[in-house]
């Protein structure tokens, strides 16, 4: 994935490149036209040069397409303030589910959405993995109960509760959704879990939008973390994971007001 240059039969040398790129790889100092340079592969790939050209005149290569639509510079103008919140106020996670499976072209914009968070350094290392098929599902979910009934603390916190859900779930841990997302990265650092934490939410957004719910699974996460052979037993080959469940919320839910959130003050602010 790289940034290769300047189309000049596209350019029209108004520099914008130059302003746009915080690394200052774009140059036009010694030369009379812009040039790109980057000997030490400087570049983070953030594409503000590609997005910025009034001409489209950036050449790269492997970093996916670029689109434009109206309103691009203006996202006040597609969702104000005032729905974005409604948005964040109505989302919420979901822990009774429809059995039906979601179809793959809705399954793909949820995707296609994680794809647009941002990552440190623009790193974008994350592999993504689905689980659709039922028995693989209750079998994540009963290595997950498994290993966690290993560990005093959290069986203590969750044993019985997760005894009395079987009653009612072959999947307790994931409530018997239709399927779980599972976000990885190959990278070990707090930063990576960041970036996961972020592309989880941008999914989880997306699903709401489409009539989906989602869940997202710490007890997963932890068990994962504190025994990777449970990770390489499911296929997931990253250090760092995210999880969360999807599918169509059970027809028996219905909200009629926000759950209650305390707002704390800020620090700076006043």
């Amino acid at each position: 994935m790289s940034i290769q240059g300047i189309d000049y039969e596209k350019c029209i040398q108004c520099r914008t490149c130059i302003e746009a790129c915080s690394r200052t790889l774009f140059s036009d100092k010694d030369h009379n036209k812009v040039i790109f340079q980057d000997p030490q592969n400087f570049c983070n790939l953030c594409g503000h040069c590609i997005a910025r050209c009034p001409e489209d005149a950036i050449l790269y290569e492997d970093l996916g397409e670029a689109s434009s639509f109206e309103g691009i510079n203006n996202p006040e103008s597609i969702v104000s303030y005032d729905n974005m919140i409604k948005i964040l106020q109505a989302h919420r996670s979901i822990r009774r589910f429809k059995k039906e499976k979601v179809p793959k072209d809705i399954l793909k914009k949820v995707f296609f959405a994680m794809q647009l968070g941002p990552t440190a350094r623009n790193m974008r290392s994350e592999a993504f993995t689905i689980i659709s098929d039922d028995e693989q599902i209750v079998s994540l979910s009963d290595a997950v109960i498994e290993e966690l009934m290993k560990n005093a603390g959290f069986r203590a916190m969750y044993g019985d509760r997760l005894k009395e859900a079987k009653k009612f779930f072959k999947s307790p841990i994931f409530f018997d959704a239709p399927h779980v997302i599972i976000v990885s990265s190959r990278f070990d650092t707090e930063v990576e879990a960041n970036n996961i934490g972020i592309i989880i939410t941008y999914g989880r957004l997306a699903a709401a939008s489409l009539g989906l719910g989602t869940c997202w699974n710490g007890i997963t996460q932890s068990m994962m973390d504190l025994n990777p052979k449970l990770r390489r037993k499911f296929g997931i080959r990253g250090k760092r994971v995210g999880i969360f469940a999807i599918g169509y919320p059970s027809s028996e839910l219905t909200f009629y007001r926000t759950a209650p959130r305390s707002i704390k003050p800020v620090k700076g602010l006043d």
